[in-house]
């Protein structure tokens, strides 16, 4: 295969991977606390023994949008939006994990926990245990967790450190091996959700777009095809 070939395979590749990303994204566009994601495409230079080197193309970095989701009022006592940045910390089989998803409530054992069963965990890093039978709970805005006069504990509202990369675990679940710091702008509103930030529009234009451009490739692969058999089925006459 010439160059033109190679080169046009690794772009090929990327635009399937932005492609299945895409597809994620619109699929979760009414998922709570789901953060859309894309692709960063790159250029890397590859040597040819004995010949001018390659430009080919590399799309293996996910971005994740950190834009605020649409807040909704539900009246939930244990439905928790973050209002600025930051993110719920809980944790998992796996260890401590991120989320924007506040949908939490009470398991048997008294712990605030995910709808995966996952606990919630406060400012120190320990699950926030809620007395049995206890129902007028109330949350401030800093985390504060609290029923009547009686502090229960604070809700750890942290956020890796600048320039940190996010990778996605599950839809709505996120690790890092950055530190983690106490976010000092983020806000917890109770009786709230957090909507997907995902811009349902945008994503499907941006569909569109790659689905264009791959069959443009597809194209000149497949012409780039013909010309080489041509070209062998000359020479074997």
């Amino acid at each position: 295969m010439e160059s033109t070939g190679y080169v046009t395979l690794t772009r090929q590749s990327g635009l399937m991977r932005e492609m299945e990303l895409i597809a994620h994204n619109i699929a979760n566009s009414a998922t709570t606390g789901f953060r859309q994601q894309g692709l960063v495409f790159s250029e890397y230079i590859e040597s040819v023994k004995g010949g001018e080197s390659i430009s080919m193309a590399a799309a293996r970095v996910k971005k994740t949008s950190l834009a605020q989701g649409i807040l909704t009022q539900s009246g939930n006592v244990l439905d928790l939006a973050i209002e600025g940045n930051g993110y719920f910390q809980i944790e998992s089989p796996n260890g401590n994990r991120l989320t924007r998803a506040g949908a939490f409530n009470v398991d048997a054992a008294g712990d605030i926990v995910s709808p995966d069963g996952y606990r919630l965990l406060d400012a120190g890093g320990a699950p926030i245990n809620v007395p049995p039978g206890e129902s007028d709970i109330k949350i401030a805005s800093d985390g504060t967790i609290s029923i009547g006069d009686r502090l229960l504990g604070q809700i750890g509202l942290v956020e890796p450190e600048p320039g940190a990369n996010l990778e996605r675990e599950t839809g709505v679940l996120f690790k890092t091996d950055a530190e983690l710091l106490p976010s000092d702008t983020g806000k917890v509103l109770q009786g709230h959700l957090e909507g997907s930030n995902v811009d349902a529009i945008s994503q499907l234009t941006r569909m569109i777009e790659v689905q264009r451009s791959y069959e443009m490739g597809q194209k000149l692969l497949d012409m780039q095809h013909e010309r080489s058999t041509t070209a062998l089925k000359t020479l074997i006459k």
